[in-house]
């Protein structure tokens, strides 16, 4: 208990965001996430990351390899909250690739899009007046800056990287991530939302994704070798939607397909067995 005294301590020190965690408070995981990515609580980073790495050195080196493993070529993590150091590092690029995985997961997404948690009676505090209101402008109706179509993600802040923000938004089948870092304040506001704003609409008014094929559709039908009379007609099906993001100015490009099949097809083959490939090549006029 006394490593998160001293963790507790420095937040305090420095004005970091916390949320008035107790020692030996008893909290979920959920919980704790919830503080951390709301209001942005350091030392619920630092709690979650002692119960999961059993130090914040060792989390962070579990961060560090998990951003190496979605491709994150540009980032360097030394602890789970962002605080300043000089070996603490990424990109926009890389924050992206982060924000996208993180959305994949179905809590994390409804956390990044909540707007007020408040933390419950516990063990060790007994009101309800740990109230957290959302940093994030562009889910929050009641700002200036709320954008209909947003749906996360998270903001942040450091002397030295300024305002930044990873903000995620969706319009129709179409969820869109944009990374601002270094903005600066203009009247009490920062110019990161409407940037985000203007980067959204720029998308969704540029973009859109193109069918090349639905998933479960008949590209093709062959006879494999060694067929009797009930599988000589073999239906290849698409095994996923194929579909690419174009400029809407580009919709009606063509995109040649090229199928490499296994040769020979042979029986017996089992539903959904695959049994070749397809890559497009743009063809422009």
């Amino acid at each position: 208990m006394l490593k998160l005294v001293i963790m507790l301590f420095l937040l305090f020190l420095h004005g970091y965001t916390n949320a008035n965690l107790q020692i030996d408070e008893e909290l979920t995981m959920e919980q704790l996430l919830n503080v951390l990515l709301i209001p942005s609580a350091n030392d619920a980073a630092n709690v979650i990351a002692e119960d999961i790495g059993g130090s914040v050195e060792s989390f962070a080196s579990m961060m560090n390899t998990k951003a190496n493993e979605i491709g994150c070529t540009n980032t360097h993590f030394v602890n789970p909250n962002g605080v300043h150091n000089e070996n603490h590092y990424s990109c926009a690029y890389d924050l992206a690739l982060i924000g996208r995985y993180a959305m994949q997961n179905e809590t994390f997404r409804k956390i990044v899009s909540t707007t007020k948690y408040t933390l419950p009676i516990t063990n060790k505090y007994d009101k309800t007046d740990r109230i957290f209101l959302t940093t994030n402008k562009l889910i929050n109706e009641k700002s200036g800056y709320y954008y209909k179509y947003s749906t996360g993600i998270k903001t942040g802040y450091t002397d030295a990287a300024k305002n930044c923000l990873v903000a995620s938004s969706k319009q129709d089948d179409m969820e869109l991530i944009a990374v601002i870092m270094g903005a600066t304040s203009d009247n009490n506001s920062t110019n990161r939302f409407s940037d985000c704003i203007t980067l959204f609409n720029y998308g969704f008014n540029n973009y859109s994704y193109k069918t090349l094929y639905s998933k479960g559709s008949v590209y093709k039908v062959v006879t494999p070798r060694n067929a009797n009379s009930k599988t000589r007609d073999l239906n290849i099906l698409v095994e996923n939607d194929i579909r690419v993001l174009v400029n809407k100015a580009d919709y009606d490009i063509n995109f040649v397909p090229t199928v490499n099949l296994d040769n020979p097809i042979k029986a017996p083959i089992t539903k959904g067995s695959i049994v070749g490939t397809i890559s497009y090549d743009i063809l422009r006029y």
